[in-house]
């Protein structure tokens, strides 16, 4: 047996594009390696801040990730993605640029969770910045333009930690955040059935929001999950 080098690493197939940030990355968000169960190779996009790519739309930004995304490739990583549900707005940008496979956002998988539904039954989004994702978000990710849409904005802790890049986080609270923005974007859409979490810090929630909501949750770290299930898929004795 011969083994074939040409890359610089090996093993971790996905490489993360990160935000620029500070505040706590706790285990289950995608910035702490250890939410990942397969090896992760990370590339932070500086001045890429939560501030700036959700609520000015990663306005500047696109040559930063498209250059962080080749390196990640010439690295050896096999598929890219990227910690911001928001950075939608650059998949094909980003797809056109490198040869892998590249997955911005988790709201890419809104159509998919669709197609699962029964009749009469479609997913709904939870956001960290409703005011922010714009019809153009979810063209992108091609997300329908009637999805129904939750918001932790206005809640006392996630949303503020979060966008004002804070160093400290009250995990009760935002949990609380979470689980209660869950519940009203069910109250006030009986037909949901499932809800995607497109913030990549929700997915420590994940399990609360589904047992408060009794609904199929998906997260990026799903996403992520099947994504990276393609570019290293099991091996099989037979």
């Amino acid at each position: 047996m011969k083994a074939t080098g040409g890359k610089a690493i090996y093993g971790a197939s996905v490489g993360i594009l990160m935000l620029e940030a500070r505040f706590p990355r706790i285990p289950g968000d995608m910035g702490n390696a250890l939410t990942w169960p397969f090896p992760v190779h990370y590339r932070i996009v500086r001045g890429a801040s939560p501030e700036r790519v959700v609520r000015q739309g990663a306005e500047g930004l696109l040559d930063a990730f498209i250059a962080a995304a080749r390196e990640l490739v010439a690295d050896g990583v096999d598929g890219v993605t990227t910690n911001c549900g928001f950075l939608a707005l650059f998949q094909e940008d980003i797809a056109a640029a490198v040869p892998v496979p590249v997955a911005t956002s988790s709201l890419m998988q809104v159509g998919l969770v669709n197609a699962l539904l029964g009749p009469g039954k479609h997913a709904g989004i939870l956001t960290v910045s409703a005011s922010s994702l714009s019809p153009l978000h979810l063209h992108k990710a091609n997300v329908p333009a009637d999805t129904p849409i939750g918001t932790t904005e206005g809640g006392r802790e996630f949303t503020r930690v979060l966008l004002g890049n804070e160093l400290e986080l009250d995990v009760e609270a935002a949990r609380a955040d979470n689980v209660e923005a869950a519940l009203a974007l069910k109250a006030g859409h009986p037909e949901l059935g499932a809800i995607v979490l497109e913030c990549t810090n929700m997915v420590p929630y994940a399990v609360d929001i589904r047992a408060a909501t009794g609904l199929p949750v998906f997260s990026i770290e799903t996403f992520v999950s099947w994504f990276q299930a393609g570019l290293i898929p099991r091996r099989f004795d037979v």
